[in-house]
């Protein structure tokens, strides 16, 4: 299954860009925890070299594209790179993951061609981009649950509500142990394990919860790898922490999600409860921004065109939920 494939991939590497190209491409250098490709926007996105003519998904591209941001999405755009080299051989696709924030300063910079992002662009950003006059066009391209998710052999929590979860998350946190949160709970040290600060799902769930975007303790395990936190939480039987449905639903063999109670009762991410948003208030949408300039090139937009026609199956393969038609989005680019 094309989502075991995906994710156990990111397992293995944890903090490199995967290259979907050549082996020339696959020697590239990388620069930091990341391991986003190095070189300037321009020397990764070079001309399509097509070699036959006529209808564009019969031509044979050449050329790169660099993406890079969200961990969430990169799943999703990892399994579409993986299809459309079967379709283009010859097109270098470069896939890294720095969290949507650290995508997001590249983008604005002109430095990647296509942004994964777990959030809308920011205002900040939109005047980054804007000052060095870099226009995007914004898709949507699923939607996902975060979830909140203990280790296996935790037997005292099924559920947990807003209210305890912002006990637990806020910036002046006084939890220390399970107890603390809930009296029937028992009175051993809770672990904490979340995104780093560059994430977009921190940005989310700390507005979520918290009501303020990047307002929490500080006190947890970080990192911008959400399998990083899969193995701290699946090894400590106090462990709590959340990241994207996808990489709960890879290993709900090792993991137990909590139901939320935002008032209404208790309820469990599931395809359904996310696509009917009654998961609240942690369902969301998620995000691709492509530059507008690169869309000029012909391995650009084919790709494009290419991820929004594979979408509807392969965001499902990879654990998240499609948009019920992609014809708007479609619509953006044409």
């Amino acid at each position: 299954m094309r989502k075991s494939i995906v994710l156990k991939r990111i397992a293995s590497l944890a903090l490199g860009a995967v290259l979907i190209a050549s082996a020339a491409a696959c020697g590239a250098g990388k620069e930091n925890g990341a391991g986003s490709t190095k070189g300037n926007a321009a020397e990764n996105s070079m001309g399509s070299g097509a070699t036959s003519t006529g209808d564009a998904s019969t031509e044979k591209l050449r050329g790169k594209i660099v993406i890079d941001g969200s961990s969430t999405v990169y799943p999703i755009t990892m399994a579409v790179a993986e299809e459309f080299k079967n379709e283009q051989p010859d097109v270098e696709v470069s896939v890294a993951m720095s969290g949507t924030g650290g995508g997001m300063k590249k983008f604005t910079a002109g430095e990647i061609d296509i942004c994964n992002a777990s959030r809308p662009i920011k205002q900040e950003e939109i005047d980054i981009a804007k000052a060095n006059g870099i226009e995007y066009v914004e898709l949507e391209v699923a939607y996902d649950g975060i979830s909140v998710v203990v280790n296996k052999d935790n037997t005292w929590a099924d559920s947990i509500t807003v209210e305890e979860l912002n006990k637990i998350w806020a910036k002046d946190s006084t939890v220390r142990t399970w107890k603390d949160v809930n009296s029937s709970w028992p009175d051993e040290p809770i672990k904490l394990y979340g995104p780093g600060t560059d994430s977009g799902t921190f940005e989310f769930f700390t507005e979520a919860i918290n009501k303020k975007a990047k307002e929490s303790r500080i006190d947890f395990t970080p990192s911008e790898d959400d399998n990083v936190l899969v193995q701290g939480i699946a090894g400590d039987k106090n462990a709590l922490g959340y990241f994207g449905f996808a990489y709960y639903e890879e290993n709900a063999d090792k993991l137990k999600v909590l139901k939320i109670d935002a008032g209404k009762g208790p309820i469990e991410p599931t395809f359904n409860t996310i696509k009917d948003k009654s998961y609240e208030p942690l369902s969301r949408p998620l995000f691709i921004y492509i530059n507008k300039s690169k869309m000029a090139q012909p391995q650009v937009k084919e790709f494009i065109n290419f991820y929004l026609d594979t979408a509807p199956e392969l965001v499902k393969e990879v654990g998240y939920i499609p948009l019920e038609s992609y014809n708007a989005e479609k619509a953006k680019i044409e």
